[in-house]
């Protein structure tokens, strides 16, 4: 009598590894600008740039055998996300300021749990970008600009999901807290806080 053929479990996908990858995603700031402009009341104007965002993404992971996965991810984005406010003191309109969000980036911790080729996740760490203000008078005359560069913080959830043993795709959701921006404009000291909301999609190359 012959034996039955011999069925071969599929193998289970390993996670652990490094990757490289593009991603495009949206962006949502929120925040609020000062100005110390020498009157008794200082200026305020909304910071809330919004648009998209572009950029590549790499890191390393390992799957231990709980299937607990601990990695290490650093990002960098682009983005096109602007805004446009009026200038206030004590409820009197004195000029308007708009404001980019010329890029951002981050280094974060992740831990997720793998599910065969799925990958849910929490992510977090340290969070950096730098922000572009121009300033005008209620006439729209240019009155001055700064860029500044701040560090601050960040944290999200995503899932990766493993199309092939080298073709991972991942989205996610993440909140980033960018601090304080200072900056003097032709003495003119100005501060801006600023946080944002995104949503990317990104697809890498495990190796």
């Amino acid at each position: 009598m012959e034996s039955p053929p011999e069925v071969l479990a599929a193998p289970v996908f390993n996670w652990t590894g490094g990757y490289i990858g593009g991603q495009i995603g949206y962006l949502w700031g929120s925040g609020e600008a000062t100005a110390d402009l020498g009157l008794p009341f200082d200026g305020s104007a909304d910071v809330n740039p919004d648009g998209w965002l572009g950029g590549v993404y790499f890191g390393y992971n390992y799957q231990m055998t709980n299937n607990v996965v601990l990695g290490v991810d650093g990002d960098f984005a682009w983005t096109g996300a602007d805004d446009s406010s009026t200038v206030v003191s004590n409820g009197v309109n004195v000029g308007s300021l708009d404001t980019e969000l010329d890029w951002e980036g981050a280094v974060r911790l992740r831990l997720g749990y793998a599910v065969d080729r799925f990958l849910p996740y929490i992510a977090g760490g340290v969070a950096f970008g730098r922000l572009h203000g121009t300033g005008y008078d209620t006439g729209g005359v240019y009155q001055g600009e700064a860029s500044e560069t701040n560090t601050g913080w960040t944290i999200g959830v995503g899932t990766e999901y493993a199309f092939t043993d080298n073709l991972v795709g991942r989205a996610e959701y993440r909140y980033t807290d960018l601090g304080s921006f200072d900056a003097n404009v032709n003495g003119t000291p100005i501060s801006a806080d600023l946080s944002t909301n995104d949503v990317r999609f990104g697809l890498a190359w495990k190796f």
